[in-house]
């Protein structure tokens, strides 16, 4: 079977032991640089939802931000950004959420979707799952139907799809 993703592996950069000893960090600002492989990165997280109505792309802080807002275009909806508790200038609906020593919490405009709407969560990375959990956990809150999530890689050996249940989940390159 051919790699169809050799072409990102080699723009996403190993640093290690950040932000703490024994981490490695995938980075993907050499491939948020390079103007060619960004548009296909767009294009292909865009196409894997293509036959969607997808009325509103949800963009978790901060990566996110900036691979969402382009897929919201490539498919004609509105582009909706997730963020950090406190970040936000409007009403809000927070989800909190686990993480490796202790919670965090979300917050989304509480007008930002709306019941029956169709988005799509997007996310730099899939690694354990809480993240994009809570962002779905916020969205059946506030009665929209998710279409699925997108992520530019999965690192599978956390295994954060789990927490995803049965909704669509495409990653365009998986580190096993």
């Amino acid at each position: 079977m051919e790699d169809r993703t050799g072409w990102l592996k080699e723009l996403i950069r190993d640093v290690y032991d950040f932000p703490k000893p024994g981490v490695t960090f995938k980075d993907i600002t050499p491939l948020l640089s390079d103007p060619d492989a960004f548009a296909k990165t767009v294009g292909e997280l865009a196409g894997a939802f293509n036959g969607e109505v997808v009325d509103k792309v949800l963009g978790i802080e901060a990566r996110g931000f900036i691979v969402a807002a382009p897929v919201a275009l490539a498919l004609g909806a509105g582009f909706v950004p997730v963020r950090k508790a406190g970040k936000l200038p409007w009403q809000v609906h927070a989800e909190s959420y686990q993480l490796e020593y202790g919670t965090d919490i979300l917050e989304m405009h509480q007008d930002a979707i709306g019941p029956g709407e169709r988005v799509l969560i997007v996310d730099d990375v899939l690694a354990t799952g809480g993240t994009a959990a809570a962002v779905a956990r916020m969205v059946d809150h506030m009665g929209a139907d998710p279409v699925g999530f997108a992520f530019v890689l999965e690192l599978a050996f956390l295994g954060g799809r789990a927490k995803l249940r049965d909704r669509d989940t495409f990653s365009l390159v998986t580190y096993e």
